[in-house]
């Protein structure tokens, strides 16, 4: 999971690792992170965190289309379009994890909105691009009962850029380096 702050204008980076949404505890003791730690947003709403949990419920004895869709599809990982398609045609497990993302989005984003009070939150990527406004609002409703000033939730809109958002951005970065000069 991606993340960036802009304030007043201007990324902020703070001593270099600000930004980083997907690590914000929403579960304490919780699920175990790629990372490494316990309970952060990414694992429970991070793709690869997903794949994970979706092939231990399969071991388990759980029934999905997930995977037969990746394989139709030829495809190594469940990408955003095997999601979506096993959501269209009422995959349980595919709902009940994409359900549980939303949950932990929820918590995770009150949590920064709390602390930084944005004007703004928008949600990008793969899983953003392919469910929509629809998924969009299902994370804000599930983030309003966790915010301190309810009244004043901020706007919650879809990335513009789709998945390309993470490279269009670090290409600019690179750009600004580049054009940057050198003291």
């Amino acid at each position: 999971m991606g993340g960036g702050l802009i304030l007043d204008g201007k990324q902020w980076l703070g001593r270099g690792a600000a930004g980083e949404i997907g690590h914000v505890v929403v579960k304490r003791g919780g699920a175990r992170c790629t990372c490494g730690r316990r309970g952060c947003m990414e694992a429970y709403a991070g793709r690869l965190a997903m794949e994970i949990k979706a092939r231990k419920e399969v071991k388990k004895g759980a029934k999905t289309d997930l995977f037969r869709i990746m394989e139709e599809h030829g495809r190594d990982r469940l990408t955003s379009g095997i999601w979506e398609r096993a959501l269209e045609h009422g995959d349980d497990l595919a709902t009940t994890l994409i359900d549980r993302a939303v949950r932990a989005l929820g918590v995770g984003i009150a949590s920064s909105v709390n602390l930084i009070d944005p004007e703004a939150v928008i949600i990008g990527g793969g899983l953003g691009e392919r469910l929509g406004n629809k998924y969009v609002h299902r994370i804000a409703q599930r983030m309003h009962p966790h915010l301190f000033v309810d009244d004043r939730p901020p706007e919650m809109r879809l990335a513009a850029l789709g998945d390309l958002g993470g490279a269009i951005g670090a290409a600019q970065l690179v750009d600004k380096r580049i054009a940057a000069p050198v003291s």
